[in-house]
């Protein structure tokens, strides 16, 4: 249910992974980029071509509207950033990844989409400028 506090169960996994977070807290992990949007993380994995690994997993990240009806208004999507044999096992090494790891990602492909650079302005800055 949206907007129900479900109390974390530890026993599921470790939360500083962003597979154990998810299974902990009962919901995907979220950050705030440097770009001042709201980022849910998405665990993925798909086909490489490679006979040696089949399988790669990846994540995209969901970028959320900050202004207007709640909903997804793009995304950034990271390269395989792990090989396997089988689609299972490319989501559980995916989900292994550490929060500091996936967040450091998150952040990489902020920089690549504004010419490799940080963001110059954020939202919050403009608004401000506005008033």
């Amino acid at each position: 249910m949206a907007g129900q506090h479900r109390p974390a169960d530890h026993s599921l996994g470790d939360a500083n992974t962003i597979g154990g977070y998810a299974a902990v807290h009962a919901r995907p992990a979220a950050f705030e980029g440097s770009d001042g949007h709201s980022y849910s993380v998405e665990l993925c994995a798909d086909t490489t071509g490679e006979r040696a690994h089949p399988w790669g997993g990846y994540i995209l990240f969901l970028r959320w509207r900050r202004v207007g009806a709640q909903g997804v208004e793009g995304h950034l999507e990271s390269d395989f950033l792990v090989h396997a044999a089988t689609e299972r096992e490319a989501l559980a090494r995916v989900g292994a990844l550490s929060l500091a790891t996936v967040r450091e990602q998150l952040e990489l492909l902020i920089r690549e989409r504004h010419g490799g650079q940080p963001p110059a302005r954020r939202w919050w800055d403009v608004m401000k400028e506005e008033e």
